[in-house]
């Protein structure tokens, strides 16, 4: 991209007792240059403000622009906060993956929720998958000069004529020669692969767990990890894009299948001697939704190791109920006065794995808490996601109900930084509508101090 194209980095936050703040850093101000250059993105701006000695071009927010000189300690951070993590604009993608979520929306929503992105910055900086089929050479080079490892590939399949009908772009069969092009400059990726029935699932599945497994070798292998992942729908997705739902009898075939490739792939490391120090690190893993559709229980915490796939939906239930588990014992003895009775919504895929935790809470005297597990009617699913529920969705299975002193709505219901549902109602008029008080929380430990009455945030009529 252009330097033309590139806009000055606006500051939306500045750090308390920060640099930033020190030197009188406001919302509203924006860094155009560091050393006489202009950050592209955040991590242009990172590297660039590693130095001890800083010249910043800082315009503030009435137009008047500003030279500054910073002297700091080597990597000590400015303590500012930006609008976006890409000063130049997002790169955005020229696939057409049949299974997208951007297309298996309704029309009229806020425009964020139809951006596609496919940008190799936002896999470094958070883990977003990109499918490396719209990268330049000069981002290429860029990634090898700059180390940006591990990004967050979408694989899906290792056969060309499999990848290329379903990311629909002819530059997709090139997968395997570009994770090559990874381990020759000890680069890494975590891949993952969306399980499409009829698609890239038996054999396809097979051959290309196996691909990515070689790549799987090393003190830093190219291939660090690869989660496994079934295919979400939803009621908007086009007519006509050859894709199945995955069933539960799917599912118990996928696991079985992915079982049996996992145990094969450890004989084969445990009997190399000079691999024996990587035993432990397995490659290839199940996303916990498999076990969900399929009424299996999850793997123990064990099995999971160090969570390198937690972020795509591995080992993210257990760890959870683990969390849950280790902080519920130092409540004890605990009693909530004055009583109160609560209703935790989740995503009914989820309910069985969660039921537990309903019956903890409901130990301490005083405290009432009814699970309302729900699937979305909004996206035309049996069995949903918490993440996935609406507000359309709460407001449908929840008025009339019972809803005692409030809701506990987990936050990942909701746009991050905006109480706001993916179907655009907010949580203000959701808890209007339903006449109660509504709870967001994030995490174990928000949910047993809202659940028990401790002070958190709350949405109130």
């Amino acid at each position: 991209m252009s330097e033309l194209s590139t806009r000055p980095a606006l500051i939306t936050k500045v750090i308390p007792d920060s640099i930033g703040a020190e030197i009188g850093f406001e919302p509203g101000d924006s860094i155009v240059a560091v050393n006489g250059q202009k950050p592209r993105d955040l991590i242009d701006y990172q590297f660039l403000c590693s130095d001890e000695f800083l010249e910043l071009e800082v315009l503030d927010s009435k137009g008047k622009t500003h030279k500054l000189e910073i002297e700091k300690e080597y990597d000590e951070d400015l303590g500012v906060e930006f609008e976006t993590a890409l000063f130049d604009g997002l790169i955005q993608c020229n696939n057409r993956c049949p299974f997208c979520f951007i297309d298996q929306q309704p029309p009229g929503k806020r425009e964020t929720l139809y951006l596609k992105d496919d940008d190799y910055r936002l896999s470094f900086l958070y883990g977003s998958y990109l499918t490396l089929t719209n990268l330049t050479q000069k981002e290429w080079e860029r990634i090898e000069q700059m180390r940006l490892s591990p990004l967050y590939v979408s694989v899906h399949a290792t056969e060309p004529e499999v990848r290329i009908r379903l990311l629909k772009n002819l530059r997709a069969g090139q997968i395997l020669e570009q994770i090559k092009w990874f381990q020759e400059r000890r680069l890494q990726i975590h891949a993952q692969v969306v399980v499409c029935p009829g698609i890239n699932d038996g054999e396809h599945l097979e051959r290309t767990l196996l691909d990515l497994a070689k790549f799987h070798t090393g003190n830093i292998p190219a291939v660090a990890s690869v989660a496994v992942v079934p295919v979400g729908l939803t009621r908007f997705r086009p007519a006509e894009d050859e894709l199945s739902a995955v069933t539960a009898e799917k599912a118990r075939e996928v696991i079985e299948q992915v079982q049996k490739i996992q145990v094969l792939l450890s004989k084969r490391k445990g009997g190399q001697k000079a691999k024996k120090q990587n035993a432990k690190s397995r490659c290839i893993w199940l996303a916990d939704e498999w076990f969900l559709i399929a009424g299996l229980d999850l793997p123990s915490a064990a099995d999971y190791e160090d969570y390198p796939q937690i972020g795509n939906g591995v080992g993210s239930i257990r760890q959870f109920i683990q969390q849950f588990e280790t902080a519920f014992e130092k409540l004890q003895p605990m009693q909530v006065e004055p009583p109160r009775k609560l209703v935790w919504v989740v995503g009914n895929a989820v309910e069985k794995a969660f039921e537990p935790i309903v019956q903890q809470l409901n130990q301490i005297p005083g405290l009432s808490v009814n699970m309302a597990a729900l699937c979305s009617h909004y996206w035309g699913q049996t069995i949903t996601v918490t993440g996935l529920l609406t507000g359309q969705d709460l407001l449908e299975a929840l008025q009339g109900r019972d809803l005692g002193d409030g809701i506990l709505l987990p936050s990942v219901m909701l746009k991050q930084g905006e109480p706001r549902f993916l179907d655009d109602m907010t949580l203000e008029q959701l808890a209007s509508s339903l006449k109660t008080r509504i709870l967001p929380v994030s995490g174990v430990e928000e949910l047993i101090s809202a659940a028990i009455g401790l002070a958190t945030a709350e949405v109130e009529l």
